[in-house]
């Protein structure tokens, strides 16, 4: 897979949230990932997505877009929702 992602907003992501997307792409290498279509961010033009995923024992959200064949991240973060997606989708209590 290749992945790319605005400098810029690499930078206030960190800022924001405590993790990079060069950390991010790992959450895509989870065996157990789960891919699902952000329905609200989604238009005609462009569908987004949210990939569920585990990296070094912390699952995270990193939302996507596929452009020009590559995997474009423009957020990530250690969302409560998506942890929650995460374990009911592989049954983890």
């Amino acid at each position: 897979m290749n992945f790319e992602w605005n400098e810029k907003k690499d930078m206030l992501n960190q800022q924001k949230h405590d993790i990079s997307f060069e950390e991010a792409q790992y959450a895509f290498a989870d065996d157990k990932r789960i891919i699902a279509i952000d329905k609200e961010h989604s238009n005609e033009k462009e569908k987004r997505y949210f990939c569920f995923g585990k990296v070094i024992n912390e699952i995270i959200t990193v939302r996507f877009t596929i452009r020009r064949n590559k995997i474009r991240i423009y957020g990530a973060g250690y969302w409560r929702k998506g942890k929650k997606i995460y374990e009911k989708e592989n049954k983890i209590h």
